[in-house]
């Protein structure tokens, strides 16, 4: 994830519109669903809303289907979604993905939220993430602390965590050949990472972030557009071990960006693999894998072997 995106002129009217499309969505679908498990609070509410003339009380009616429209009051949104909405209304600066992108995280997001939600990376779609997790936990791992002010000092309900890389993007395959040599030991599939020896393994992380079965998470950072990055090999390895190792649950959604280079392509096959591949961009920037839990004692990441070629799975 480039720590400073150059904005794309071209794009800026259409990527404006969606994260206030987005937001709106799930800020009615939140307020519907809180009316409908309490409708004898949404009925006081409307008739007392009728029956004032305060201008502080501003009916917006939601038709809803082919029923009645449903009175609700502006005042009842969110604070915080509010201060999303005013934001990217505001802003000429463009996300990092592209609509069709941002629409495949939030479709797994809108049917597991809130959940538990871990994005390795932090940006200026951040704010977005967190509102499209509203009510869930959402954190963001960056590589640089002067990023992480800047950010916070933006939006400080960010929940935030400094990472350090120690891998460099000339060594991935040298980094690749070390794992599949220690399958059986260091960088098995399933096991603590805290506690982890393997060169891929991410176990400098904040204590409570392993003490968390996340449920979604995304790969877009650390950079890996130049040889003396940082790569995202142990991002993807930390990712896949954390699916694994989980106890409880329906598996961990799984995101990976920027597919189409070679490290990030290649690691994806051999960690998250091909098998649980079940959706890709239209861009083929962006994977998303559905991964199961694995028994305790299991090595191998993969049931098939990688391959280069293929398509998802359904």
């Amino acid at each position: 994830m480039a720590l400073f995106p150059s904005p794309n002129p071209k794009n800026k009217p259409s990527w404006k519109l969606l994260p206030i499309l987005i937001l709106v969505v799930f800020s009615l679908a939140f307020l519907l669903f809180r009316d409908a498990s309490n409708p004898s609070q949404s009925l006081a509410s409307s008739s007392s809303s009728s029956s004032s003339s305060s201008p502080s009380s501003q009916i917006v009616l939601v038709p809803v289907k082919n029923t009645i429209s449903v009175p609700m009051t502006v005042e009842h949104l969110p604070h915080d979604l509010m201060t999303a909405l005013v934001h990217y209304a505001s802003t000429d600066t463009t996300p990092q993905q592209t609509r069709e992108e941002i629409l495949m995280t939030a479709k797994v997001l809108a049917s597991r939220g809130p959940c538990n939600f871990l994005v390795f990376g932090l940006g200026h779609d951040s704010l977005l993430w967190k509102m499209l997790n509203y009510a869930g936990r959402t954190a963001f791992l960056e590589e640089s602390e002067d990023w992480i002010r800047q950010i916070s000092e933006k939006h400080p309900e960010l929940e935030t965590h400094i990472v350090e890389y120690s891998t460099v993007l000339t060594e991935a395959d040298q980094l690749l050949e070390h794992a599949r040599s220690n399958r059986k030991g260091k960088c098995t599939a399933v096991q603590n990472l805290l506690l982890s020896e393997c060169k891929l393994a991410l176990n400098g992380l904040a204590d409570e972030l392993f003490q968390v079965e996340w449920d979604v998470i995304m790969v877009d950072a650390p950079r890996g557009y130049f040889p003396g990055a940082p790569g995202r090999m142990a991002a993807i390895f930390s990712a896949a071990v954390m699916a694994r190792s989980r106890k409880t649950g329906n598996g961990t959604d799984v995101f990976v960006h920027d597919v189409e280079r070679p490290v990030e392509r290649s690691y994806s096959e051999e960690f998250l693999c091909r098998e649980n591949l079940v959706e890709e961009s239209v861009t083929s920037h962006l994977w998303h894998f559905r991964v199961l839990p694995s028994p305790v004692g299991r090595h191998e990441f993969c049931v098939a072997s990688s391959s280069s070629g293929g398509s998802p799975a359904n």
